[in-house]
Parts: C-alpha cells; structure tokens; sequence
C-alpha cells in the first residue's frame, strides 16, 4: 500500500477557517511533547510559556508591544499575498523605515517640535516603500521573481543599519557603543498605560488593521486584489492591470513594515541599534497565513505569535531553554498549518505498488 494525494472537489470552508485552531493545538501538545524529552514538566512548562507572561498587566501590555509591527507587517503581506505578490522581505524594509524615521531624528535631535514625530512616521512609510519598490520595478519590467529579489535586500537593509551604527551614526557620547544617540522627546511615541511600555503605536496598528478591511472589502481595488488573486485569466480579461496591483500591492507592504520599523525604534528601542527587530517581518508571514489572509484573524495571529516571543523568554529564563525554543515554536505552528492546508484541498488515496488501483 502507498499513499498519492487526490485533489478534492471543493474544499470545506469550515475546515479552512478551523485549521489554524486545529494547527496550534497541534502545536501546543508537541510541545508539551519536547518538554518531557528534555525532563521538565510537560504542564507547568505550558504554563511557563504560555499563561505566565500574560499572568499581569504588565505582561499584557508587552504581548502588545510585540503584537504591534508584526501585525503591520503582516496585515501588508496578506493584501499582497490575495494578489499572488510574495513579498518575502517585510523584514528588510522595516530595517530601512527604521534608517529612514529613525535618521530623522538623530539629524534633529535637538528639535521639540510637535510635527516631528508625525514627519519621521511619514519618513518610515518613505524608506519601506522606496525598498519594495525595488522588487516592483524588476518584476514589472524584467519579470523578475519578487521573492528573491525582496528576500536579498533584507541582507543590504541589515547591512547599511550595522555600517551607520558603527560608523556615521554613532553617538559620539555613548562610550563605542554600536549605538545612535538617543531619540529626542519629540521623537518617541508617547506611552499609553503608565509603569508600561505600551505606546501609542498599538492602536495605529488596530485602525490600519480596520482600514485594511475596509480597502478589501468596500473599494475597487479590494475587488481586483481579489480577483486577480483568485482567477488571473479573468483578472486581465476584465481589464485589470497586473502590474498595478504588483506595485500596489509591494508598495502597501513596504510601507506599512516601514512604519512598524519605525514604531519600533521610536518606542521601545528609543534610538538606533545594530539590530531593530528579532525577526518580526519574516515571523509576519507565519502571521499572515496563521490569520488567513484577513486582517482581523491577522490581528488574532499576531497576538498570538507575539506570545510566543514573551514565552521563549520566560522559558529561557525560568526554564533554562535556549533561545531557539521560540523559533522551534513558531516553525511547528507553520509546518502544522500547512500540514493542514494540505489535507484540506487534498484527501489521502491508499493504492497498492504496481497496480495503481485505489484501496479505500
């Protein structure tokens, strides 16, 4: 007997909506798996990972800090994912919207102006836009793959970050340090709950989740976003432009991981550092898929894979884990979603060796 996959007719819509629930259970028992092979308490390590750093209002607050650039990331690429646009390099232009706004703020250090903080925002919508518009413009005019392209220019954003850290950016005041100057006041957002690191930027991230619902829900090009995503061939019959939407859709995507690199260093970081982000734009596809390409499961999805950030640390420091048990997470929660992906859109056939004749 050997198993084949055998396409199904029309995939259930409930299982596709249920499937990330079903892929982070999954999850949480082969982790709870993990904690007994390496001798710990399978239930009190769950807890430690999973209820512990929530247990106050503290650690709320910082499952939303962390919540916060994953889920601009991600609500970005799900737009450009319904169109077929893979941008693999969220993570490079949150780099260069943090070079960008962050750079700002360093050239004005001095400055208390209210309009500051607004024109470094608008600086790092600039500076990830301009890296995803590179990616645009080979593939509308070359018809080179975006994913590559995008995905090799989080390499030169991390790059140039580390050169102007060490070198022409570097406060003169602090000690060598690979470090900018501190932002100044006018530069950081400002803190919504006092005793926490909770900022301002949580709730943009909320409304542009909202106002990304309404793009792909009640305007045109949320229709073609739609469209061409689902059924190409009658995209262009209809006269839709498919470079448009490339740029479209690579632009939005840049932008808002842009703006979520330069919430990062203009509120929790505060200056910047030779790394801004632990890996938020590469984990923000894990997020976008985890929430099925819709801003509001987006949203879920971040809050959870934020979780994932606060509970490797708990279990590094309470449990004596390595660092690697958050991304040894975050791996199994994307392999069992697509796992489930795949038995969703296939069912197994058993068929014996050499016959090729279906056994059930």
């Amino acid at each position: 007997m050997w198993p084949s996959f055998e396409a199904r007719g029309q995939p259930s819509r409930a299982m596709v909506l249920l499937s990330p629930v079903l892929a982070v259970l999954a999850t949480v028992i082969t982790a709870a798996v993990l904690f007994a092979m390496f001798g710990l308490d399978p239930w009190s390590s769950l807890h430690t990972f999973f209820v512990a750093p929530i247990a106050s209002g503290y650690g709320v607050a910082e499952l939303l800090v962390k919540a916060t650039p994953l889920v601009l990331c991600a609500v970005g690429l799900s737009i450009g994912f319904r169109a077929g646009v893979w941008n693999i390099g969220a993570e490079g232009q949150l780099t260069l919207g943090a070079i960008v706004g962050g750079g700002l703020a360093i050239h004005l250090h001095e400055s208390q102006s209210a309009w500051l903080l607004p024109a470094m925002a608008l600086a790092g919508i600039a500076g990830g836009m301009l890296w995803a518009a590179v990616p645009a413009w080979l593939r509308t005019r070359f018809n080179a793959n975006e994913i590559l392209v995008s995905l090799m220019l989080t390499y030169v954003a991390t790059l140039l970050l580390s050169y102007l850290v060490h070198g022409p950016w570097r406060d003169p005041e602090g000690f060598n340090f690979p470090e900018s100057r501190l932002f100044p006041e006018a530069g950081t957002l400002p803190v919504l709950l006092e005793g926490t690191r909770l900022h301002l930027g949580a709730l943009v991230a909320l409304v542009l989740a909202i106002g990304a619902w309404l793009l792909l829900g009640r305007s045109l090009v949320g229709f073609q976003v739609r469209v061409i995503g689902n059924a190409p061939a009658a995209a262009r019959y209809a006269g839709f432009s498919e470079a448009g939407l490339v740029w479209f859709s690579l632009l939005l995507g840049g932008g808002l991981a842009g703006l979520a690199g330069l919430i990062e260093v203009a509120g929790p970081i505060g200056q910047l550092v030779p790394s801004v982000s632990p890996g938020y734009g590469f984990t923000a596809i894990i997020v976008a898929f985890l929430g099925r390409l819709h801003p509001f499961g987006v949203v879920l999805a971040g809050l959870l894979m934020a979780l994932s950030y606060l509970g490797g640390e708990a279990a590094q420091m309470r449990l004596g884990l390595p660092a690697a048990v958050t991304g040894v997470f975050q791996g199994m929660l994307l392999f069992f979603l697509l796992a489930a992906d795949v038995l969703i859109l296939h069912r197994i056939r058993w068929r014996r060796l050499g016959r090729g004749a279906a056994a059930g």
